[in-house]
């Protein structure tokens, strides 16, 4: 049963770093702060818990697979921060997703909706990193809404309240959030 379009959009924010002082997971933080009452942003962070996937494995995953799964199907869409390793994305983060994308034909993303930002302290904001993320989601079956977005200088980005201290960035943030629960909306409503 669909839920009614005035309630709060569930989206689950993943950050692809395991650091504690990660700037992606900052990124997520603000744009939660920024969400409103349309959504209701609940970072996951579970990601070191994922066991290195292993087929053998696949059909009694561990505790943190099962966890993962159950985060992504309770939630209406997604939000990933990813930053940049060796002009890809993380190997965690991408273990995780081939975690999720399995058992073929019955995987948790499969028909999810998605968006990508990414942030780094170099220039780029992540840009590769987001478009290796977005392939890998698209081919697992993740509808992936909005445009990128590279928060370039991650460190100096947001203020000492964690929200961007530059205004179109934090328009950005907003605008992401919006476009995911505008999708889960108009699904809904289909």
């Amino acid at each position: 049963m669909s839920a009614p379009a005035t309630e709060p959009v569930r989206i689950l924010a993943i950050s692809g770093s395991l650091r504690a002082a990660s700037v992606n997971t900052a990124v997520l933080r603000a744009a939660a702060a920024l969400a409103g009452t349309d959504a209701k942003v609940e970072i996951w962070d579970g990601l070191a818990a994922v066991q290195p996937f292993n087929e053998d494995h696949e059909a009694e995953p561990g505790s943190g697979v099962r966890e993962l799964r159950a985060a992504v199907e309770a939630a209406d869409a997604l939000l990933f921060a990813t930053p940049e390793y060796n002009s890809s994305l993380p190997g965690q983060l991408k273990n995780a997703l081939d975690w999720a994308s399995r058992p073929y034909g019955a995987s948790v993303l499969g028909g999810r909706t998605a968006a990508v930002i990414g942030a780094s302290p170099s220039a780029f904001g992540a840009k590769w990193s987001q478009a290796e993320l977005r392939k890998v989601l698209t081919n697992s079956g993740v509808e992936v809404v909005g445009e990128e977005l590279c928060v370039a200088r991650a460190h100096e980005a947001l203020g000492e309240d964690g929200l961007p201290v530059d205004e179109e960035l934090r328009a950005a943030l907003t605008g992401v959030v919006t476009a995911l629960v505008e999708k889960v909306r108009a699904d809904r409503a289909a």
